[in-house]
């Protein structure tokens, strides 16, 4: 076997010693660390829980002076390990791939950290372990460290029941909602008309969310500066940008490590749990009865007001 396929398969210390460069530096790695998820981007693989391997190296920069025998002067073996569990924690990936990018790319905010090996492999999905390995260095983040404190914009969160999408005051309320410098997301129910149905629990709840996404394009149709979006990325964006934003639950819901407890067909419900995940500094509810919340503010609008 040539140097090139031993490596290849070789544990990631390896490799990263083969591909040093410049003078020595320190390494930590986590070695066959297992966990239990739900990933992937096959039906089969949906509902289902399969083991996920992690091997990871992570080159530190050398301590200078005495270690003092102090664990705050050191990157932890902790912060490897909760990289992988804040990454699993915040939503389900169809992707191994993306899940090693944003590991590597969370353990490189730590001041020490150099380059990051990340090794990902499946152990239940055939006969051997089928898997994905990745580096990246602080050079591969642009020669810049995001900072993992950043906060996130705090979005206003509007549920628009069916008479209120289909009122006069519709442009108006979107008018005024814009003057705020908060990001506007809008949410619709389910359509007036009845959605088909099944005894499969699990198809009902798909369509019944793709339901409330085409009454989302409908809503769309009636306001050209509305914008239909369905992934967290997509909405981030659109908030960073200005842009008012039509939520499409179906990826969010299905892809969310704990999903909403409440049925999607109850959609205000549904809405306040899409309100809290996103850290909303308010939801209105216009022509329906808004939720109770812990983590959000919640007010009621009445359909024939043209101030909210």
């Amino acid at each position: 076997m040539s140097s090139e396929i031993r490596l290849a398969f070789a544990h990631p210390s390896e490799r990263a010693i083969a591909t040093a460069e410049g003078g020595p530096v320190d390494r930590i790695s986590l070695r066959d660390h297992i966990v239990e998820v739900e990933i992937g981007a096959f039906q089969a693989e949906r509902g289902t829980r399969q083991r996920i391997c992690f091997n990871v190296v992570v080159e530190v920069q050398p301590i200078v002076g005495h270690i003092d025998d102090d664990v705050d002067r050191i990157l932890s073996y902790d912060r490897v390990t909760e990289a992988i569990a804040a990454e699993l924690a915040a939503e389900r990936l169809n992707l191994l791939e993306t899940l090693a990018e944003r590991i590597a790319e969370r353990i490189l905010m730590e001041p020490q950290a150099l380059r990051a090996f990340v090794r990902i492999e499946k152990l239940d999905r055939g006969p051997g372990a089928l898997g994905v390995e990745i580096v990246r260095s602080r050079a591969d983040l642009g020669g810049t460290v995001p900072d993992a404190s950043q906060e996130r914009p705090h979005p206003r969160v509007v549920y628009l029941s069916n008479a209120a999408t289909q009122s006069e005051h519709l442009g108006a309320w979107i008018d005024q909602l814009t003057t705020d410098p908060a990001p506007l997301i809008l949410c619709v129910g389910l359509p007036d008309s009845t959605a088909p149905q099944c005894d499969h629990a699990m198809a009902q709840r798909r369509i019944d969310l793709l339901a409330i996404e085409q009454n989302g394009w409908l809503l769309a149709a009636r306001d050209a500066r509305c914008k239909v979006v369905a992934t967290r990325t997509e909405l981030d964006w659109a908030m960073k940008n200005g842009q008012v934003c039509i939520w499409a639950p179906s990826k969010i819901v299905l892809d969310a490590v704990e999903g909403p407890e409440t049925s999607v067909t109850e959609t205000v419900a549904l809405t306040g749990w899409f309100a809290e995940e996103m850290e909303a500094r308010e939801l209105l509810v216009i022509g329906a009865d808004a939720p109770v919340l812990e983590n959000v503010s919640v007010r009621n609008s009445a359909i024939g007001k043209t101030v909210l």
